[in-house]
């Protein structure tokens, strides 16, 4: 009887931990499920003289059928060589349901715009991960010094606009908290991603990096951007994150966050209280989105090539139901087109319209795809 007692809290401590640090049995890779879906390439026409460059922020419009995105200036960075500041470019842009570009702006004030949200009132916000700040030689010995910060620093800010182009709001310094400074809650290093609610609050992730001294953290804010609370820092447990990456609302009002470094989703209420982690079926999700049905939509950019704890699995868009829970199957999955690509290929930003086309943002192969059912 004492060794059945012994065994039992053993378990029951085991259990314990497993369940506080968010730990989760290896699963097998699901690179497979019907493709129901046809692969629209160039449907998006660009202002003439334009190429895509790296996209990742996408969204819809609150019509329904229009297209938002935010692209790189034709490369994965806006900004000048010569004078380290912004090019004028416009880059954030609205596209019709054909494809038609009617509406561009944001030109001169972003390094690498990444994530995107429109909220109810269609005002149209995102996040500048990167800045203008020179680096270090890659041989240089790690105690050179870093060269001189730009006379006008810009970077890893969000910005909000109005329908029409106008800026209304700017969040964070610019520059953003730079590593080793202290900590301003109010600003931003890495900004991935922006969502608000119904009550107009705003939710940020941010923390693109994942080494020893990479920031993670969810941050929330009111309406007019004033900092209410921040949660996580980086890490394998349940509170903690490495590269929150994406959000989107589920039917239920709960907060879903792409843990991309942790192979996972973790649940937040609107208060950051971590509801359930877990749901490691969709692999590395770098674009996230729930339509009205609950369905869900994972692009996986970086399975297979950047991941080395995901070399078995397929990068592509992994779909399901919310209502299936943590466990539930993968319903469909469209494989990424460049399976041979060694570093990021497939949709890093994923978007779905009123009429059920899926939209994928493609970092790695510069393009915005459209997904139509067959």
């Amino acid at each position: 009887m004492k060794n059945r007692r012994l065994s039992a809290t053993i378990l029951v401590s085991f259990t314990l931990c497993i369940a506080a640090t968010g730990a989760q049995a290896p699963i097998e890779p699901t690179n497979s499920a019907p493709n129901p879906y046809t692969t629209i390439e160039g449907w998006a026409k660009m202002p003439a003289g334009r190429a895509w460059g790296s996209v990742s922020a996408v969204d819809i419009d609150k019509d329904g059928k229009s297209i938002w995105a935010a692209e790189r200036c034709g490369a994965n960075r806006c900004i000048d060589p010569a004078t380290s500041q912004p090019l004028a470019l416009d880059i954030v842009m609205k596209f019709d349901e054909t494809g038609t570009l009617v509406r561009s702006f944001g030109g001169g004030l972003m390094a690498s715009p990444h994530g995107m949200h429109v909220d109810r009132d269609g005002n149209v916000w995102v996040t500048d991960w990167q800045d203008n700040f020179p680096t270090r030689a890659r041989n240089a010995a790690p105690e050179t010094p870093l060269p001189a910060p730009p006379a006008k620093p810009v970077g890893h800010q969000i910005f909000k606009f109005s329908p029409d182009g106008k800026l209304l709001m700017t969040m964070g310094k610019p520059g953003g908290n730079r590593p080793g400074e202290s900590a301003d809650p109010s600003s931003f290093y890495q900004p991935n991603d922006i969502i608000t609610n119904a009550a107009g609050e705003i939710f940020v992730c941010e923390g693109h990096g994942s080494n020893a001294t990479s920031g993670a953290r969810i941050s929330k804010f009111d309406k007019n951007g004033k900092f209410i609370k921040a949660v996580g820092k980086r890490g394998p447990a349940a509170d903690e994150f490495d590269q929150p990456h994406a959000f989107a609302w589920d039917s239920r009002g709960r907060l879903f966050v792409a843990d991309r470094s942790n192979n996972r989703i973790q649940i937040l209420d609107q208060n950051l209280n971590v509801l359930e982690t877990g749901w490691e079926q969709y692999s590395r999700i770098s674009g996230l989105w729930i339509d009205k049905n609950d369905m869900l939509f994972a692009g996986d950019s970086e399975s297979g090539s950047v991941a080395p704890d995901r070399k078995a699995w397929t990068r592509g868009i992994r779909i399901g139901s919310i209502k299936d829970g943590r466990s539930g199957k993968i319903q469909f999955f469209i494989p990424d087109t460049n399976p041979a690509a060694t570093n990021t290929s497939s949709a890093e930003g994923v978007a779905v319209d009123a009429a059920g086309h899926i939209y994928g943002a493609e970092v790695g192969q510069k393009a915005l795809k459209r997904y139509e059912r067959r």
